[in-house]
């Protein structure tokens, strides 16, 4: 019976895939996880306990039936098994990749918190869609019927391209509007390979393509072509545009050339490897060989800077971070992984300003420590006087979040509402926003998250789309 292939945990122990050796992975941006076999996987799988209420079900954003999924594949039935993560989930072997289990699922398994280790959920959701990917089981979603209707996608990330997937399965016309010259936005290129490689993400967008889905690149709303023109087009409109500001540093020295923004830095990383030609990297001004690389910041991307300046042949990397280990925002599987090939973190200091003439030469660092908890929870920083020092850097990275650009004004909508944070104002149920036919997901709506939440987000909304589309005229103008 199915269940007696279960309940493991107590003689099978938790193994991840295999990782690549530090100094192997130090040299490429391949992924550096190996893949399980068929057997490692039906036998990681087995050790989910299929406990009455799953928690690793309800702290998955999409709500994924995991157990369910778990069981098929400890039973062989990969295909039921991928057919399953596919419902609920738009992109199960990107979410597999990076999303930060260690807080969501694996985090709140069952196991986990018994002492035997959790499931090791991420790793056979990766095992399942490749597999599906090599099977052909992965098809375009073309429609059964078409509809008349049309909805335009303002942003071709992991938001907008859920939501594309979901109308267009429903026959309803799709145009996606994206200012980079390929889609995919952050997945193509703000995260490096070497935890996402871009084929991955390329199959998926030519799956869309392959539907019926149009893409419309390098094209910027408010430039290009106006968002009044875009409504004009379509039956209902979609923003997914993200957050792509970035928060910036302040003090002496801040504006010296070899202090760069993150995403910038991340970009042209990934665009060389499409195989793009890129001045800023050839310059050296985005690149970090033979260089003394600080970057400041404590969440994933900071992890994702370290670890490619690292590949890029940097002399040193260093990793200021106001808070300590325990305290920062990234995935602790990013940092152990960061440690091991070779970056340095050093916890509890900030910048208060900047080194150099005509270009950065240090960071001149101020020691912290944590006082009492802050609104959040968390620990506060509190300066230690006097403890300053100077940290030799010929590049700096700032890696401290993103923030809203003002949409409303860059694209003519005043009458687009916003919060004080400047994210678009929409009902968290429905995703409709102040406009009539006009919807809103992902970072644009949560601030900078993650991407598992996009994800459902699209989804969500793409549900609201057909119920609004559904309507009759009069009611829909309203």
């Amino acid at each position: 019976m199915a269940t007696q292939r279960m309940l493991k945990f107590v003689t099978k122990p938790k193994e991840m895939p295999t990782k690549r050796s530090a100094g192997e992975r130090r040299e490429d941006f391949d992924e550096i996880y190996r893949e399980f076999a068929a057997e490692k996987a039906a036998e990681q799988a087995s050790r989910c306990s299929q406990c009455g209420v799953p928690y690793c079900q309800s702290h998955c954003p999409l709500h994924n039936n995991i157990p369910d999924w778990l069981m098929l594949t400890a039973s062989g039935r990969l295909q039921e098994a991928y057919e399953l993560s596919q419902s609920t989930n738009t992109f199960p072997e990107i979410c597999g990749r990076i999303c930060p289990q260690d807080r969501l699922c694996e985090g709140n398994c069952v196991i986990e918190q018994s002492g035997h280790g959790t499931v090791t959920i991420g790793a056979v959701e990766k095992y399942i869609t490749d597999t599906a990917w090599e099977q052909g089981w992965v098809k375009p979603g073309v429609p059964m019927a078409e509809r008349d209707q049309s909805v335009a996608i303002i942003g071709a990330g992991p938001g907008g391209l859920s939501a594309a997937d979901r109308l267009r399965r429903l026959g309803v016309q799709v145009t996606v509007y994206d200012r980079y010259d390929r889609a995919g936005g952050l997945l193509t290129y703000g995260i490096p390979g070497f935890k996402l490689e871009k084929d991955v993400v390329m199959r998926r967008i030519e799956q869309l393509e392959a539907a019926g889905v149009q893409f419309v690149l390098n094209c910027k709303v408010g430039e290009d072509i106006s968002f009044d023109a875009i409504r004009g087009k379509h039956d209902a409109v979609l923003i997914a545009t993200g957050v792509y500001k970035s928060r910036d540093l302040y003090g002496p020295g801040a504006e010296l050339p070899g202090i760069v923004k993150a995403l910038d830095y991340l970009t042209v990383s990934n665009r060389l490897s499409f195989g793009d030609e890129v001045a800023e990297f050839t310059s050296g001004a985005l690149n970090a060989e033979g260089k003394r690389v600080v970057v400041i910041g404590g969440g994933d991307t900071a992890m994702d800077c370290v670890r490619t300046a690292v590949r890029q042949g940097a002399t040193s990397v260093k990793l200021l971070y106001r808070r300590d280990r325990d305290n920062m925002p990234g995935s602790q599987r990013e940092v152990q992984n960061a440690e091991e090939e070779g970056v340095d973190f050093v916890w509890l200091t900030a910048p208060a300003g900047f080194e150099g003439d005509e270009a950065v030469t240090g960071v001149n660092v101020q020691k912290m420590r944590l006082g009492a908890p802050d609104a959040s929870g968390r620990r506060s920083p509190e300066l230690i006087e006097g403890a300053d020092y100077i940290e030799p850097a010929d590049l700096v990275i700032k890696a401290l979040g993103f923030e809203p650009e003002e949409i409303p004004t860059l694209w003519g909508v005043p009458e687009l509402t916003v919060t004080r944070w400047g994210t678009i104002r929409c009902d968290h149920a429905t995703h409709a926003t102040s406009l009539p036919g006009v919807y809103a997901v992902g970072d644009i709506v949560r601030g900078a998250s993650l991407v598992v939440w996009a994800i459902r987000d699209g989804r969500e909304a793409a549900d609201s789309i057909l119920d609004y589309l559904s309507q009759p005229a009069s009611v829909a103008a309203e």
